[in-house]
């Protein structure tokens, strides 16, 4: 895949590229010789590449939509790399006045807030969006911890818009900040950031320079092997009980809970504190 992607962007192609089994979770029984945790990282180097992992129907249709204008009504030499994955699930409306962050990386999906309760922000792509909605019902109903739950529909997108704003800010010392689009949503009085891929870690971690706030991501770092999706995503460490015991983890750090919190959360969900580092196995 990453000598196609590369071939493309040097012929100056244009269109759209579907990755149709993307993701290392999605694929239910697939194997490691079909998952792909990786993809993004490649596609993320190539200059003329949109690449966007989209987690629900409205978001699909709105970034096809905006890269048949560029391409073919702006006439832009780029094409698009869309992961789909593999996993069928219930399609919501799409909300109001929320294009632009779709191509820009992110918008807010929804907040599930309590009065007086500390809070964290759930970021997530692709298909781990429903995994990462139902860690935040997890957190609100039984930990009494409020959340901001956003889609990413490209942590890539992200990245590169912040770095081109991190250049103009460092050749222009005697101008105004620019501010990157991914700061603006992922504020320090919100609380910690753990962000959720069905790829390596290193695809979330590329907004980690620009977020002020602690900062964690999962990812699924290591082979790919045959299972159900829940069996995979417990392997990998990316589901709903290791969000929340992530989220627990990072409000321990910053002062907002107490450290017993996290071993109640990892003896009430029977996490396997001792098993192998996927990483590793």
């Amino acid at each position: 895949v990453g000598d196609l992607i590369w071939a493309a962007a040097d012929m100056r192609s244009r269109g759209f590229l579907i990755g149709g089994t993307a993701g290392r979770t999605t694929l239910a029984g697939e194997g490691l010789q079909h998952q792909d945790g990786h993809s993004h990282l490649m596609a993320s180097v190539i200059p003329n590449v949109r690449s966007y992992d989209p987690a629900f129907a409205y978001e699909i249709a709105v970034i096809i939509h905006h890269g048949l204008k560029k391409m073919y009504q702006e006439q832009e030499d780029v094409f698009y790399y869309l992961t789909l994955e593999n996993e069928n699930y219930k399609q919501p409306s799409m909300p109001n006045n929320i294009e632009e962050g779709i191509l820009k990386g992110m918008y807010l999906l929804d907040s599930i807030k309590s009065p007086n309760t500390p809070s964290v922000q759930l970021l997530a792509s692709g298909p781990m969006v429903n995994e990462t909605y139902e860690a935040a019902k997890i957190l609100n109903e039984e930990w009494n911890i409020s959340t901001y739950i956003w889609s990413v529909t490209s942590y890539s997108e992200l990245h590169r818009e912040a770095e081109d704003k991190k250049r103009w800010n460092i050749l222009h010392p005697n101008r105004k900040d620019q501010i990157p689009y991914v700061c603006s949503c992922i504020q320090k009085k919100n609380g910690p950031a753990i962000a959720v891929s069905d790829y390596v870690k290193l695809v979330a971690e590329q907004i980690a320079p620009y977020i002020e706030c602690p900062f964690v991501a999962l990812g699924t770092d290591g082979f790919g092997r045959s299972g159900t999706r829940q069996e995979l995503r417990n392997f990998f460490e990316i589901n709903r009980f290791y969000i929340v015991m992530t989220a627990l983890h990072s409000l321990c750090k910053t002062g907002e809970i107490d450290n017993s919190k996290i071993q109640e959360a990892i003896d009430k969900y029977g996490l396997d504190t001792e098993k192998d580092n996927p990483l590793r196995v």
